[in-house]
């Protein structure tokens, strides 16, 4: 199979997903690229999670009470899934729908959040936009239990119009009213039982009881409203009917999906390939699945000009680290130190700073941030007794007859990394540093020795470089 194939299959992975070994790359590289494409669009099959170890052993994170457990939960499934863009798409959503846990102190229901993501992620976005609607944790952190007939709270309707759905500049203030109304009466079922109950922690160690939604009839403006140029009796479910055939909506949802899969800038021909994802959008009744289809097989996806063309987000490139690494396997304690280190670089899961998410792209970096997110990988990628670093050293042992030249040995580990586009300036750096301790000679190593540690070094140096944080 060609490098050329390899590196494909690597970036498709980085985006659908987080990264990928270099044994799965060249699985996934014999199957074929649309063969994987498919295979990762597959939701018939769920992910399996050893739920059974969790809860003997890690009651942290499966009683979900708290912010740390759940966060921690949430990221060993990203860790050890077999469907990782069921995992990256939940991400997506996330980051979308913003609810943060500093208003709800509710985990439990921002986890059950987070699974109708997975449940509904590939689906049609009109019926997502309906389950966010519906769903307790949103229906509180935008205060629509406060949404009534005769005393309308506008912050949802404001909210699903400009940061959900359509953008800025695609409605009017009276198109925010005549929404809020249309989804009064959508709130919670008896809240306020629910919010002494939960308190008490009954149903321990399987969390706090969850909120549900409840669709109070007496409670719902039923009159006549005008809603983006159409009248009627409108309820929550017409209002949403109408969003999603809107042009609006294809650019706003389309641009989003490319941004956070393909690229943080929309070139010429970038622009080419999210109008062909808008088209796929009303072509399919609004199906992501076959928007994000029509992105990964993409001619700008597949191009040179896609790749490397993201900086990674805090938990692409914690997750991707780990899963490279090949550690934290099983649950345990390290996880919820792990979902901490994210919080540190800028995304904290399930703590959103605001309702907008997270600014993504190169606001992602800054001194803090980056000081945090090379000490981590370089941490993770050292290690040479972590099972994914050893497969590494294995191959890069196996790479030659003889020992292996300073630009061989750095660009084996750039390679087996990524593969990773370096600069030719990078790769000078690389070169030089291997070049000080000479020629690597892997055949005759033990394990820990300096020839396996030298490896762990050059892996460490590789993280700490600009082209490590893109995607």
């Amino acid at each position: 199979m060609s490098d050329n194939n390899i590196a494909l299959m690597a970036h498709l992975m980085r985006r659908a997903g987080f990264g990928a070994s270099r044994d799965e790359l060249e699985r996934r590289t014999e199957q074929g690229y649309e063969v994987t494409i498919e295979e990762l669009l597959d939701t018939s099959n769920a992910s399996s999670m050893p739920d059974d170890l969790i809860r003997r052993y890690h009651v942290e994170q499966s009683e979900l009470r708290d912010l740390a457990g759940s966060a921690a939960y949430w990221m060993y499934r990203m860790i050890s899934t077999d469907k990782p863009l069921e995992e990256k798409m939940a991400l997506f959503w996330h980051g979308l729908f913003a609810t943060g846990y500093a208003k709800l102190n509710q985990a439990r229901s921002q986890l059950n959040q987070v699974e109708m993501f997975r449940r509904n992620g590939l689906g049609r976005f009109d019926e997502m936009l309906l389950e966010i609607s519906r769903d307790p944790a949103m229906l509180v952190w935008l205060d629509n239990q406060d949404n009534h007939g005769e005393a309308i709270n506008e912050n949802y309707g404001r909210e699903l119009l400009e940061l959900f759905s359509m953008g800025i500049g695609n409605y009017t203030e009276d198109d925010i009213k005549e929404c809020a109304r249309a989804f009064t009466g959508w709130t919670l079922g008896n809240a306020e039982y629910m919010a002494v109950r939960a308190q008490k922690d009954s149903i321990w160690p399987y969390g706090r009881i969850a909120w549900h939604y409840d669709y109070r009839e007496e409670d719902h403006d039923d009159g006549e409203k005008t809603f983006l140029g159409e009248s009627g009796n409108f309820n929550g479910e017409d209002i949403i009917a109408i969003i999603a055939k809107q042009d609006a909506t294809a650019e706003f949802i389309c641009t989003r999906l490319f941004q956070f899969f393909a690229a943080d800038e929309v070139t010429d021909q970038g622009r080419h390939a999210i109008d062909a994802m808008k088209e796929t959008y009303f072509e399919s009744g609004y199906e992501i699945k076959n928007v994000l289809r029509t992105l990964f097989n993409s001619e700008y996806f597949r191009s040179n000009e896609a790749r490397f063309a993201r900086v990674k987000g805090p938990v692409e490139l914690v997750v991707g680290a780990i899963r490279m690494a090949g550690s934290y396997q099983t649950p345990t304690l390290g996880i919820e130190r792990v979902s901490n280190n994210m919080l540190y670089m800028g995304q904290g899961l399930l703590q959103p700073p605001t309702v907008e998410g997270w600014h993504e792209g190169v606001e992602w970096i800054d001194s803090g941030s980056l000081v945090e997110r090379v000490n981590f990988a370089a941490k993770e990628l050292s290690n040479t007794d972590s099972p994914g670093v050893r497969s590494i050293i294995d191959r890069l042992a196996e790479s030659g007859d003889g020992p292996l030249s300073p630009s061989e040995f750095a660009d084996g580990c750039v390679d087996l990394l990524g593969p990773i586009a370096v600069s030719d300036d990078t790769r000078a750096v690389l070169v030089d540093y291997a070049a000080r301790q000479g020629d690597l000679d892997l055949r005759e190593r033990e394990p820990g020795d300096d020839a396996e540690q030298r490896v762990g070094n050059m892996l460490r140096l590789i993280a700490a470089t600009r082209e490590y944080q893109l995607a």
